[in-house]
């Protein structure tokens, strides 16, 4: 297998048919063996995939090169999860650009985006990026696991979803677990929405969006501190924190997995990166 083949792998999980702009192959290699894997891959983790006699990295935040450039890029992708929600094409794409986007943008003309693919390509180690793809492949598999157990019941408390999402590993092995940031135990749930993919949080005029198309709880990765105290103004929904690093884990594993069972791909994980096992 080739770090071409591995990020088809990915594509695949995630149900795409084109590369997202923060991800893709920085460095080809022709032949992989064994990769080194974790949430952020940077050359101090690549000096130890040298030591370890590791080929490649498969990192999850794109840290160097294109895809970290790329990152601002697939903050649009929430524009039509946004629709999909409810919420009308001419709204969400103003409630996204008004503000956030251009933040974001900004932001990242600024980086260093090179510096970890320099490393890479120094010490002759094959380099992919896999950011949305896990991103996608972590929110079906908690939207699916919730609409399981909770559709058509919104009379479900959020201890209850809590409590649920605790049985996943990556949540119930995690030091930062799922916890409630908007609403209580006691809130009803209504209908809940997993929102992790699309980049980073697209700040609060995307939140209060979502919540005014009808959506009673948010399932979200991680939640800046203005739009928690934006949405506790409004205060018609609610917001679950399922976690960051462990949400990423669930991505990643169910990529990983394909490449290990199938493909016969040497897995070392690091850097926060939760095993399912």
């Amino acid at each position: 297998m080739n770090t071409q083949e591995m990020l088809q792998v990915a594509l695949e999980c995630a149900g795409l048919d084109y590369v997202p702009a923060d991800s893709g192959v920085v460095h080809p290699r022709e032949e992989v063996k064994r990769i080194l894997t974790g949430i952020d891959i940077t050359e101090s983790e690549m000096l130890l995939a040298r030591e370890l006699g590791i080929d490649t990295v498969f990192l999850h935040h794109p840290t160097g090169g294109r895809p970290r450039m790329g990152s601002s890029e697939v903050l649009l992708d929430q524009i039509p999860q946004m629709v999909r929600a409810g919420v009308p094409i001419n709204k969400a794409q103003k409630a996204l650009c008004k503000k956030r986007y251009g933040e974001c943008i900004r932001r990242f003309h600024a980086l260093n985006v090179t510096r970890s693919a320099d490393a890479a390509g120094m010490l002759g180690l094959g380099m992919v990026a896999c950011h949305t793809p896990a991103d996608l492949v972590a929110e079906r598999t908690v939207q699916d696991f919730l609409d399981q157990r909770f559709g058509g019941r919104p009379h479900t408390r959020l201890s209850t979803v809590v409590d649920a999402l605790l049985t996943i590993p990556e949540y119930r092995n995690c030091l930062s677990g799922p916890v409630i940031r908007v609403g209580s135990g006691d809130s009803y749930a209504g209908k809940i929405l997993v929102q992790f993919s699309g980049g980073t949080t697209g700040g609060p005029d995307v939140i209060r969006a979502f919540f005014a198309a009808g959506v009673g709880t948010l399932v979200m990765m991680h939640c800046p501190d203005d739009v928690i105290e934006a949405v506790k103004e409004q205060n018609i929904g609610n917001i679950l924190v399922a976690g960051h690093i462990s949400s990423d884990s669930i991505g990643m594993n169910g990529i990983l997995r394909v490449l290990e069972e199938r493909h016969g791909i040497e897995v070392v994980r690091c850097s926060g990166l939760l095993d399912y096992r």
